[in-house]
Formats: C-alpha cells, structure tokens, sequence
C-alpha cells in the first residue's frame, strides 16, 4: 500500500489553519523537515506524515498552546 504524505493544504486542513499561513511558516523555516520530496529542484514538491505534523502541532507555541512558557494566574 502506498505511503500518503501531506501537502500545504492538507496540512493546513488537518490543524485548522489557512494554507497561506503554512506556506508563511515554510518560509520562515517553522515548519518540521519534510518526511519526502517529488520531483527535483525548484519545483519539488514537500509532503508530510499526518504524525509528523500531529507532533509539530502539539509542540508548536501559538493560540492557547504555550507549554511551560507562561506562568499560570497562581504565579500573579
């Protein structure tokens, strides 16, 4: 059975966020290093396995998901 990979889009879809922004985050290098490439060059294309981008998900700071970053309201 072939391995699927994620594309921006896909990407995107599954974390709940708009394509432009994941392509923002590519980038910038934000984004985890691709499980796989198509093609060569320029016009490679990038893809991910769902669990590579699920773990990047979990660890990446942003809306409501800062770790151990902010004190909580006891620290106040």
């Amino acid at each position: 059975m072939p391995v699927r990979y994620l594309a921006f889009i896909d990407v995107a879809k599954r974390i709940g966020i708009a394509e432009g922004t994941i392509r923002s985050y590519s980038a910038k290098g934000m984004l985890p290093e691709p499980d796989a490439y198509t093609g060569t060059g320029a016009r490679a294309v990038r893809g991910w396995l769902p669990e590579t981008i699920d773990a990047w998900n979990r660890a990446r700071p942003g809306r409501g998901n800062w770790g151990n970053n902010r004190g909580s309201s006891a620290d106040l």
